[in-house]
């Protein structure tokens, strides 16, 4: 992967209906060779998907909860049965198994503390769990889907739309 190929998925992560032309315009390539690479990196599976990113508020899911959860039981038949009763919650936006003082972390929206108790028993008739403990957001302070790329070698050229540290023109 080179800085061309750091450019382009910093344009994609900003906005992914942007046009192969418009990204090859941006980072100095023309249309073919821009979409090859963006062919290259979605089979080589740095570009997962391309998603629209939907405000919850707007849909009436205001309420974001993230949930730690130990358990007694570290058995892989256990996790197995865990894993898959959680991922099929869609009120989980995501699941994660922690290092620490807690085994497993949620993120999960719903509309309102209503919806969250429906949620909440619905969890611990899974399976046995030893604690759950639930943190509500107050507000969110920052979002983002886009991941800290690492910066290509700067020869001083910028390139338009960029953010600061990818912006440089380089190899």
């Amino acid at each position: 992967m080179d800085s061309i190929d750091l450019k382009i998925l910093a344009l994609l992560q900003t906005d992914a209906t942007l046009s192969i032309a418009a990204i090859g315009e941006r980072v100095g390539l023309s249309q073919t060779p821009c979409w090859k690479r963006i062919q290259r990196l979605e089979a080589d599976g740095v570009i997962d998907r391309r998603v629209a990113v939907l405000d919850p508020v707007k849909l009436g899911l205001g309420l974001t909860v993230f949930v730690s959860i130990e358990t007694a039981d570290h058995s892989r038949d256990w996790l197995e049965r865990f894993a898959g009763t959680v991922s099929a919650m869609p009120e989980v936006l995501e699941f994660y198994r922690m290092a620490g003082d807690v085994d497993y972390m949620l993120r999960v929206v719903v509309a309102d503390m209503s919806a969250y108790d429906t949620f909440y028993k619905r969890l611990i008739a899974t399976l046995p769990l030893k604690n759950v403990t639930s943190r509500f957001a107050m507000e969110k302070v920052k979002s983002t889907t886009a991941l800290p790329l690492p910066a290509p070698p700067t020869n001083g050229r910028q390139i338009q739309g960029l953010p600061p540290t990818l912006a440089a023109v380089g190899e």
